[in-house]
């Protein structure tokens, strides 16, 4: 599979433009703030529905206008011997309406039916949030893993999502109001407890197999100096969510929020044996984190029929040459598919890939 074409109109910085690609390295070069990191923007929208950024869907229009529209062709094509076949994805967003998205013109019933279709890994320098920030962020990338990998998974985690929204806003109408109604919450307790048991214990099988892949290219990453592990924390045990809900009741009628389930789990980053996020280097968060995304692309490869679109924004500045070396490497290799990179200084780009033989491209943005 590779993103054949792209065009967007009225997105962010874009009033309207196309794009070709190659089914190799795609280089984006520009000066910073002309619209490469938009752009990558835009295939993150084709295949996730959203903006890379966690940024609203009506922020993404263009200052003074009222719609966006991206959209884009994938060439799918099994092996030499079968003809190539060509699919059209449009996503588009008006103020005030909700969200379109069509695969060959056709409009999806669920937008949910698109996640995984067409795999996408992002690197980008504000990866290395994924160490500093709160559980919240680490969960939605685990979470957003697996989800491109299993759609009962995203299935099961949006209706436990929308329960717990449900069940926050009953104890917070309690405490409004003064009243205590256990029989009303309890209706919400047992879809908490299936959602959550079978979301604790995909996530607890998804970390056995990931963690190994994310091993090895730390491994690789760091000449094998160290030793990295993730360890999911979780507010109850695993078989015992119905246990835990119910002690921890009284606490939720007190905080006006549920307390205790899958939407407080953390994942926790150590570093021979200690908090990464306390004793790690600058060095080993930035290898923590590469090897992250690397674990993410090979996870989603084993599992889909072609490998995902990698795209790696502004990287060349964030990390040191042993970091970079190891991908390029990896692009020798043909270890991914189609992969885009953006850089402000094409000179460097062309210098750090020329030794490569795959077909690159360079777009320049003015």
């Amino acid at each position: 599979m590779y993103l054949k074409s792209l065009q967007v109109k009225q997105f962010k910085s874009y009033e309207e433009a196309q794009f070709e690609f190659i089914p190799n390295i795609n280089c984006i070069v520009g000066e910073n703030g002309i619209g490469k990191t938009n752009l990558l923007d835009a295939i993150h929208f084709l295949s996730l529905t959203k903006s890379a950024r966690g940024v609203a869907d009506p922020l993404c229009i263009r200052h003074g206008d009222n719609f966006f529209m991206v959209q884009g062709s994938f060439i799918f094509q099994k092996d030499e011997h079968v003809p190539e076949t060509e699919t059209q994805i449009t996503c588009a967003v008006q103020k005030g309406q909700k969200k379109a998205l069509l695969r060959d013109q056709k409009p999806y019933t669920r937008l949910a039916d698109h996640i995984g279709n067409f795999p996408i890994v992002l690197m980008d320098p504000h990866d290395t949030d994924l160490v500093r920030d709160s559980s919240d962020t680490r969960r939605r990338f685990f979470d957003g893993v697996m989800a491109q990998l299993d759609r009962s998974f995203l299935e099961n985690l949006m209706r436990y999502n929308r329960i717990v929204q449900q069940r926050n806003s009953l104890l917070k109408m309690f405490a409004e109001s003064g009243t205590h109604d256990s029989l009303m919450l309890a209706s919400y307790h047992e879809p908490l407890v299936i959602l959550g048991e079978s979301i604790n214990n995909a996530r607890i099988e998804f970390l056995k197999d990931f963690l190994p892949r994310f091993q090895t290219h730390y491994a690789a990453l760091s000449d094998d100096r160290e030793q990295v592990m993730i360890r999911m924390e979780s507010t109850f045990e695993a078989g015992k969510l119905d246990e835990a809900l119910k002690q921890a009741e009284r606490q939720d009628f007190a905080a006006q929020r549920t307390t205790v389930g899958i939407h407080r789990d953390d994942f926790e980053f150590e570093i021979n044996e200690y908090p990464l996020k306390k004793y790690g280097s600058q060095g080993q968060t930035k290898s923590f984190v590469v090897a992250l995304k690397l674990a993410q692309f090979d996870a989603l490869t084993a599992v889909k029929p072609r490998k995902p679109l990698l795209l790696l924004d502004d990287i060349f500045d964030k990390l040191d040459d042993r970091r970079i070396q190891r991908l390029i490497e990896m692009m020798a290799e043909d270890h991914f598919g189609q992969v885009f990179i953006t850089d402000a200084r094409p000179e460097r780009t062309k210098n750090l890939l020329k030794d490569l033989s795959s077909k690159i491209q360079y777009l320049a943005l003015s």
